[in-house]
């Protein structure tokens, strides 16, 4: 089962395309230019349609999404971590 995609192999971020993706959950990760599975381990729950960190990311750190810079770090995020408005924050203001 795929749980996640990526589009690029430099996304930092994937989507979560299916409900109840809990903390522990193992999740396979679709990186979709490649046709490649990529796995990671969420430490939190995350919703369905929202991102999910493929790495550690520090705090100024450019997020990928798509293949395309999405934003900047604000937050340290890890690994399965959700990745959302706490943590990312745009770069135009």
């Amino acid at each position: 089962m795929i749980h996640a995609v990526l589009h690029d192999s430099k996304d930092t971020v994937a989507v979560a395309v299916v409900e109840g993706l809990t903390a522990g959950t193992e999740l396979n990760a679709w990186i979709m230019d490649e046709d490649k599975i990529i796995h990671v381990r969420a430490s939190q729950d995350i919703p369905i349609g929202h991102k999910v960190a493929m790495k550690d990311m520090a705090e100024g750190d450019t997020v990928f999404k798509y293949g395309v810079d999405i934003g900047r770090v604000v937050a340290p995020i890890k690994a399965g971590q959700h990745a959302h408005v706490h943590n990312i924050k745009t770069k135009r203001w």
